[in-house]
Parts: structure tokens; sequence; C-alpha cells
């Protein structure tokens, strides 16, 4: 059975786009520091006054961000059981997934090969979710053991703080996964609607990193 070459190309865009996107993002930032880089400052004002101070504040903010890491971890291991699943059976869902394509059909392979890149995209979702848990765990760790009976050096301060913005890096790229993924469950309806999406959550994650007002109030207050 042929496989569709155009709609292989537009299956695999979004995991381009995903890895370029992260490329091009470490580039942008030399000339104009994105949201998620002006936030990695404040995490070292974070750890400065976490330093500083000897409660219970700090444990709970923490807390808070390695439930809502969990959670994204949890619901991608299901997404990818729920895939597994569909590629299994894929002849039982062929009927329903043809109903809503316009344009030529998908052939069976063809949807074989595109839920195989959308398996991968959420499998990448969940290794960096888990990651981000484990650095982010890293980060809780080294802040609880702050020795609050003394100043804490620069260099701790900093590396603490490079801990929790590493954890972050990794949890904004299993986000950019799911992003990504919109375009993939367009391409079900059409291969052209794909690549226009994909084009489309590019534009929408440059804006909410570079030109959004989030980035516009926080850069007021970050020394950048």
């Amino acid at each position: 059975m042929q496989i569709n070459g155009f709609a292989l190309f537009a299956s695999v865009l979004p995991l381009l786009a995903l890895y370029f996107y992260g490329f091009a993002s470490r580039l942008l930032d030399r000339s104009r520091p994105s949201l998620s880089a002006l936030m990695n400052e404040q995490r070292f004002n974070w750890v400065t006054q976490a330093a500083r101070r000897d409660t219970p504040l700090d444990a709970i903010l923490s807390g808070n961000i390695m439930s809502s890491v969990s959670f994204f971890a949890s619901t991608t291991a299901l997404l990818i059981l729920a895939l597994f699943t569909v590629i299994g059976q894929l002849q039982e869902f062929l009927p329903a997934l043809s109903s809503i394509t316009f344009g030529p059909a998908y052939t069976e392979i063809d949807l074989q090969m595109h839920n195989v890149v959308l398996l991968f995209l959420f499998v990448y979702a969940f290794l960096a979710f888990t990651l981000s848990l484990r650095q982010f765990n890293h980060f809780c760790i080294l802040l609880g053991a702050l020795d609050h009976a003394r100043p804490a050096p620069a260099d701790e301060i900093r590396t603490i703080a490079r801990i929790n913005a590493m954890a972050a890096q990794r949890f904004n790229s299993g986000i950019r996964s799911y992003y990504f993924a919109i375009p993939m469950v367009a391409w079900f309806v059409s291969s052209w609607l794909a690549i226009i999406v994909t084009i489309g959550t590019i534009g929408l994650l440059l804006h909410r990193e570079y030109f959004s007002n989030a980035r516009w109030l926080v850069a007021r207050i970050t020394p950048h």
C-alpha cells in the first residue's frame, strides 16, 4: 500500500516545528528575552528570599508546582495508552476517522503512520514532564537544605535557581507538545488544515512568549 507523501509531511511537520521552535527561541532570547527567560531571573529572586526566611511558604509553593507537573505527566500517560489502543484497533476506528476527513481519504497506512507520530509526540511530552518532576524534586531538596543561620553564598543560590529553571524548561517543553498536538488532531480533517494550524500555533507561542501583556508586565520589573 502506497504512502501519501504530503500527508506524511503534514503529520511530521508539528514535530519539526516543536524542535525548531525550541532552537529558535534560544536565539531570539539573545536579543529579546522571552517571558520564560525573564521568569528565570525571578526564580533567582525567589531562592534569594527563600534563603532569608524559615517558613513553610516555599514548601507550599514548590508543592503546588509539582502537583501541576504530576497532573500533566499522569494525563499524558493515559493519552499514550489510548493511542496504543487506537493503533492496535485501527480497523474499527477507520470508518469514524474517515467520516471527518475532507478531500482525498486517508489510507490505513496513512492513519497508522500519523498515529505513530502522534504517539511519539506524547511520549516526548511524558519524558519532559517526568524529567521536570524529578528536577523540581531536586530543587525542593536543595531549597530545604539551605542553612538559614548564615547568609547563603551567591553561587549556591544561583545553582538552586538554575535547577528550578531547568525543571521549568522541561515543563514548558511538555506544554508545547500539547500545543503542537492541536495541528496533529486537525490532520484528521485535512493535511492542509494541519499545516495551517501548525503555523498558527507557532505564531501563538511567539506572541505569548515575546509580545504578550504578561511578558510586558514581567519585563517592567525584571532587569534584562
